[in-house]
Parts: C-alpha cells; structure tokens; sequence
C-alpha cells in the first residue's frame, strides 16, 4: 500500500519504518526541515533499539521516502495516518491544534478517495471533529473515510511491540475502511479488534490509565512494606501469578514518567470531566505518582543526615531503560531538587545525556557510572539500565566517599550489597 505518517516523532517514525519494512511505500511528514534532512542524510532524532539499521535498509530498498510536504504525501499515498503530537494544556486536557491544522491540509490536498487514520492518542469524539474539519474545508468532493488505530508501542521495544503486537485495535465506520486496515495489518498475524471510532479512542486512554494505576497501586504497596518490615519484591511476586493480574507493571520505584503515562492519564481525567464524571481513582493514581518523587528524595536526605554541600552520583536519566527520552522523567524533578538544596551532582545516562543537559543546567555529565560515583557521598539509581545491574562494586567502593546506595528501581540485592559494606537503601524493602 501507498501509506503516508505525517509527524515523525517516537510513534510516527517507528511507525512508519516498521510499514515500510512490512512491504509497504511510506512516506513520513513533519513540519520540523532540520529533522527531516537528518532524516534523509541517515541522521535519526530519536534513539530506539534497531530502527537507525531498519530506516537505512527500508530507504535502499526504495520503500521510504522523507519530507516536509502534507500535499506531496496527500497526493503519493491513499492511507494516511496522523500521529502528531497531542501535548497537555496546562489544565491537563489534551492540545489538539496540530491534528485540525493537519486535518485541514489534507482536505485541501485531496483529489481520490482516502482513508484518514487517527494514529495520535486523542480524545474520545476527536474522530468526529477530524471528519468534520475535513468535510468543511474540502471542496472537490471525493470520498474519504476517517478511522481509529490507537498504538501501544513502548519506548524501548517499539519494534517489536509493531511487529508482534497483542493486538490491533481498529476503529471504523465503513466496510471500505476495515477491509483496508485489515489487508494493511495482514501481514502481522495479529488478533485485531474492531469497533466503533469512539470506542477505539477510549480503548488508548483506558489501557494507559490502567497501567499507571497498576505502578501507582504497587508503589502505594512498598510503602506499606516499609511501614511493616515486608518485602514489596516478594508481594508483587505472590500478586503477579494470580492469572487476574498479572506479573506487569508490578515495580516499585520512583514513579512512572515518559510522555505517555502523565499525559494520558491527565486528559482521561478531563475527558471524563466534561462528559460528567470526575474519575477521582485517576486522580489519587496521579496523587500517588507525585508523591513517590517526594518519598525518594526524603529517603537519600535521610542516609545523608544533610544534602546541602554533598556530592551524589545519579546513575539513569531517561525515564525508562533503552531510550533517550526525558520527558517527564522522574529524574529531572530529582536532580532540581537535590540541586535546590545545595548539592553537587554528577550524573550519566547511555543515551539520554545529549536532551538532559538541554533541560537541566549547573550539574556534571559524566563519562560512564564509575565517573559518575568518583567522590561522591552518595550514589543514586533512578533508571534501571541494564548496565547498572552489572558493576564492579569493589571498584565503586574504592572511588566513591563513602559507600552509600540509593536505589529507586530495586535492581540490587541488599544482602549482597551490606556484607560488602555498602549502606543501601531501596523501595518497599
């Protein structure tokens, strides 16, 4: 199929790559030309495991092309999807400008039939307005059905999740519409769901919600084992066989973070707002998130005694393992604070350094971990990277001031760590 993604972020991109790498012809939109010309020169915005190999070989094989055109991808493709951005307004609700200013370029781009494809995580009855802007402000008449395919990629293992995915939701309202949603996913094998747009739409925020709420649940758990001397590890263990509810998202930590899950779960609460209903169980999930960034820091001031004058190692800036995006990482709003208070931070991530040092100033980013814990008073882990679970703690313990581990993602065996004279401390343990 001729297939256009206009925006080509962390959904867009791997998105597209991935229908290319299917057998598809794709071309990939976005606004931003600097992006765009990297792109084309082999230059990849984001860092994902195995998609700079998959767009090299895609574009050899001539099956994806770059540019900066809505009209030019309008007129090469008759399955378009739309996967801009749909930031948070400042009351939670989701920013939908980017998806009518598309909306409107479409129509006024088409000439055939097209199948239009929200793609972008948006509200229930955005299809409605999409199909709505379009009618409006086309004036060649030609037919075009708008359907719902919410995507459920995860950061890190996007790839996969597109190839092999537990399923595919299709929202739609025409037969023309499902036969080619259904001929394009075909090559998947995978079990696909078909419903009505708004049902579709509802079904991303929904899966998000739940997911947030599972890490905020386990989370509001290890507090409780630290209130009563249990081990969290142990309760989610006992809790994730129960076939109900499963061993995922059942790790406690620092809180979630990424785009996604903040995002999502503040708009479902507004979405659920101004249908009438207050979703307070969301709002407590996101009471909880907040407050396990707060409960964290409370836990490396008190193996300090003080923060002020300390120098501590952050090891992880990303907001989950194998990817370099630090949107609403909990790590930022950690590293403020210890800095607020008077410390001296020294900090590596694999991949995410290059955006942090963007959002964050005044700290040191170094070369690997151990440079990382060279003098330091304290050394804190925020992403569970899985280069961190491996380290020579003989070696630490020789470089940093005092042996002392704070741990936000439980990727150490206290045991282990104290016979070896470490002080360390975890979440829910």
């Amino acid at each position: 199929m001729k297939i256009a993604i206009i925006g080509s972020g962390y959904v867009g991109l791997v998105t597209g790559v991935c229908f290319a790498h299917i057998g598809n012809e794709v071309i990939c939109v976005d606004n931003d030309a600097k992006k765009i010309a990297n792109l084309k020169k082999g230059i990849i915005p984001i860092y994902e495991p195995g998609l700079d190999e998959m767009i090299k070989a895609n574009k050899k094989e001539g099956r994806l092309a770059f540019t900066t055109s809505i009209p030019e991808a309008v007129k090469r493709s008759d399955c378009i999807f739309i996967a801009v951005s749909t930031p948070p307004k400042d009351n939670g609700e989701a920013d939908l400008t980017a998806i009518e200013n598309v909306a409107i370029q479409i129509a006024k781009s088409m000439h055939s039939y097209k199948l239009i494809v929200e793609k972008s995580t948006v509200p229930v009855k955005t299809g409605i307005w999409v199909e709505h802007t379009i009618k409006i402000n086309h004036f060649k008449n030609v037919k075009f059905d708008v359907a719902s395919n919410p995507e459920f990629l995860r950061e890190g293992q996007a790839i996969s999740d597109f190839l092999h995915p537990d399923r595919v939701v299709i929202g739609v309202e025409s037969k023309r519409a499902l036969n080619i949603l259904k001929e394009l996913y075909a090559p998947l094998n995978a079990p696909i769901v078909v419903t009505d747009i708004k049902s579709a739409e509802l079904i991303k925020h929904a899966s998000n919600s739940f997911l947030a709420a599972k890490i905020s649940f386990i989370n509001a758990i290890s507090r409780i084992c630290e209130l009563t001397g249990a081990d969290v590890e142990k309760v989610a263990s006992g809790m994730g066989l129960d076939k109900r509810i499963g061993k995922g998202f059942l790790n406690a930590g620092v809180g979630y973070g990424g785009f996604c899950f903040p995002k999502d779960l503040d708009a479902f609460i507004s979405i659920a707002g101004q249908c009438g209903y207050d979703f307070s169980l969301l709002k407590e999930v996101r009471k909880i998130n907040e407050q396990q960034k707060e409960f964290f820091l409370k836990k490396i001031e008190s193996a300090l005694w003080n923060i002020k004058s300390k120098s501590i190692g952050i090891l992880g800036l990303s907001f989950k393992p194998e990817t370099d995006d630090i949107r609403f990482t909990p790590a930022q709003y950690i590293v403020e604070k210890l800095k607020s208070e008077g410390a001296k931070v020294r900090a590596f991530d694999p991949k995410a350094m290059p955006k942090f040092k963007q959002l964050v100033k005044g700290i040191t980013f170094c070369r690997d971990a151990y440079d990382a814990a060279k003098g330091v008073d304290c050394l804190v882990i925020i992403t569970d990277w899985p280069e961190f679970k491996n380290l020579d703690f003989a070696r630490l313990k020789k470089i940093m001031k005092q042996p002392l581990i704070v741990d936000g993602r439980n990727i150490y065996n206290k045991e282990t760590l104290e016979k070896l004279g470490y002080r360390y401390f975890s979440i829910g343990r």
